[in-house]
């Protein structure tokens, strides 16, 4: 079965750090490219960042120099470092998985880790 677990949300202050994980299907490591995603309240989904099976790295340009994804092939597990975090990261953290080539179409989602930034 394949599945996908984020975990490792919370509250932080302004300028702290968290990192998500999210554990997947051995299936899901060896084959796909791997992303993060997030939802804040009233507003669309949007791609935080992405990482090939190959390790190449894609992110939202309001991440960049502060986000850190990186793929664990060996726990079979993706994680997300979030550094200097502002109170517009305020979202609801998803690892989704297996995209479709113009990465327009994910197949496989976890259910979402909150995380909140606040001042």
């Amino acid at each position: 079965q394949v599945r996908l677990v984020e975990s490792g949300g919370g509250s932080v202050q302004v300028g702290g750090s968290l990192e998500l994980a999210c554990a997947a299907s051995q299936y899901i490591l060896e084959n796909c490219r791997m992303g993060w995603f997030r939802q804040a309240p009233g507003k669309g989904r949007e791609m935080v960042s992405h990482v090939s099976k190959t390790g190449a790295t894609n992110y939202a340009d309001s991440v960049k120099g502060r986000f850190t994804i990186s793929r664990d092939n060996d726990k079979n597990s993706l994680h997300l470092q979030m550094n200097s975090l502002k109170t517009e990261d305020t979202a609801v953290y998803y690892c989704a998985a297996c995209p479709t080539v113009t990465l327009s179409t994910w197949t496989y989602w976890g259910q979402g880790t909150q995380v909140t930034v606040y001042s």
